[in-house]
């Protein structure tokens, strides 16, 4: 197996496997602006005291500077190796009867995997990440909030609530605590409760009148 083959193997496969974790892209390159933020603003803070010509060709260094900050950060994401890799090994085996081999060929591949990173891979994948649904376990920050029943509750002291989560309005089964159906406690449909407790797996949770 060449260069160009483990290369493409190996970027598709941490790409795969980052994707199904749901990890990787936008963390990487979220802590890398960050980072670079961070940065430029200790630099300008040091800059302050300086005189206003002065200023302006620190300003113009500190621009540069931070720019190259941004674009090394950018390599801390495994994401973001991954994407070379896979372009490079897929750029090794198309220019390879332009380039034959050698360090030629290496140059033009690792240049293109390096384009294919910035102008598709980041996009797409910052993208996907941007739609993806939240995990079932957000559910659980809703313990302590109040929510509004959309059904009235049975006998049993089971009904359907709606709470807002993050915008969105979310429907549980919710049960009612044992104590307040002791004490005969009834929940009409558009009543308020508080939410005690979510089973975020089977998307129920427990509920107490107020």
């Amino acid at each position: 197996m060449d260069l160009y083959t483990f290369s493409l193997f190996l970027g598709a496969a941490g790409l795969l496997i980052m994707a199904l974790q749901g990890i990787g892209g936008g963390h990487g390159d979220h802590g890398g602006g960050h980072h670079s933020n961070d940065a430029g603003d200790a630099a300008h803070v040091g800059h302050a005291g300086h005189g206003h010509s002065g200023h302006h060709s620190q300003s113009h260094g500190h621009s540069h500077d931070s720019a190259i900050g941004r674009f090394l950060w950018g390599f801390v994401s495994p994401r973001v190796w991954f994407s070379v890799l896979l372009g490079m090994g897929l750029a090794g085996h198309v220019t390879r009867p332009f380039f034959g081999g050698g360090a030629m060929l290496f140059v033009a591949a690792l240049g293109l995997g390096l384009l294919l990173e910035g102008v598709l891979m980041r996009p797409l994948w910052n993208l996907a990440f941007k739609f993806a649904s939240k995990p079932a376990l957000m559910l659980e920050s809703c313990v302590e909030d109040e929510a509004t029943a959309v059904t009235a509750f049975d006998r049993n002291g089971q009904g359907i609530i709606s709470v807002d989560l993050d915008g969105q309005n979310v429907q549980l089964l919710a049960t009612l605590r044992a104590d307040d159906r002791a004490l005969g406690a009834a929940v009409r449909a558009g009543d308020r409760v508080r939410i005690a407790d979510v089973d975020a797996s089977r998307n129920r949770c427990t509920v107490s009148v107020l």
